[in-house]
């Protein structure tokens, strides 16, 4: 692992915490993390980056899984078999990632960021309460899976929006309110971290100790956040997601010009 100071360390600590705490609210904990890890190692290959925040990032997603398991009530007959296609499918995206330059998605992602905002901004009753949708079980089966599919490669490939994007599909395809499609979306995202961290491990692409001081805030972060969610409730959510995104899309479009 290349030096760092022990000011560099205690910054990338604390956005460890904050990631945590924005991304057990309402996902794009990658916006907080991942810029910090590359602002400290801008010269080191991008994929030990990915593999250190994948790291961090997936102990303190299993805080929020954990967390939110025992607080609200989960439908795991819907959500889980999302998780294991959605895992499935991020062990491709990071295969991919550790040998094919992904600076082409940005425009793509700018697009998607763009259309979840703008859709959430003129639904203002979007996820705001459970709301029956029209689509047939074997519709939201299928359509669930095929979301799960493309979210769990696209966070294996590239990342950033994950959750709001898993947020948005819950709230779409089974009518869940923001709190517990947040809450859902932390089980698909911690399966889609485990499959790309498995494989940046077995690539030999993560820097460990990092990894793991940095997962202890981020835990940390998570633990708050999910107080802060079930405390607050659905509206609050849907504040923090249209900020979330709001600044996931301001960053890409940085980023891009």
């Amino acid at each position: 692992m290349p030096e760092i100071s022990t000011i560099q360390l205690l910054i990338l600590l604390g956005f460890a915490f904050l990631a945590g705490l924005i991304d057990s609210i309402a996902g794009g904990g990658g916006l907080i993390q991942l810029p910090a890890l590359l602002a400290v190692y801008p010269n080191v290959p991008i994929v030990y980056v990915l593999g250190t925040n994948k790291l961090s990032s997936s102990c303190g997603t299993l805080m929020a899984v954990y967390q939110y398991a025992r607080k609200i009530q989960i439908e795991w007959k819907k959500v889980l078999p999302i998780a294991v296609i959605a895992g499935i499918s991020s062990v491709g995206g990071a295969l991919i990632a550790t040998t094919v330059p992904n600076n082409w998605m940005r425009p793509l992602v700018l697009v998607l960021l763009t259309l979840v905002l703008a859709y959430t901004l003129f639904k203002k009753d979007l996820g705001a309460h459970e709301h029956q949708v029209p689509f047939t079980p074997r519709q939201q089966f299928l359509l669930s899976m095929f979301a799960g599919l493309v979210v769990g490669f696209y966070d294996g490939f590239f990342g950033p929006g994950t959750g709001n994007f898993l947020i948005l599909a819950l709230i779409s395809i089974f009518g869940m309110d923001f709190l517990h499609a947040s809450a859902s979306s932390k089980i698909i995202n911690l399966a889609t971290n485990i499959g790309a961290l498995t494989l940046f491990g077995l690539h030999g692409s993560i820097y460990v100790w990092l990894g793991l001081l940095m997962a202890i805030f981020n835990v940390g972060g998570n633990f708050l956040g999910v107080r802060l969610a079930v405390l607050k409730g659905s509206r609050f959510v849907r504040v923090l997601f249209i900020v979330v995104v709001t600044g996931l899309l301001i960053k890409q479009l940085i980023d891009f010009f």
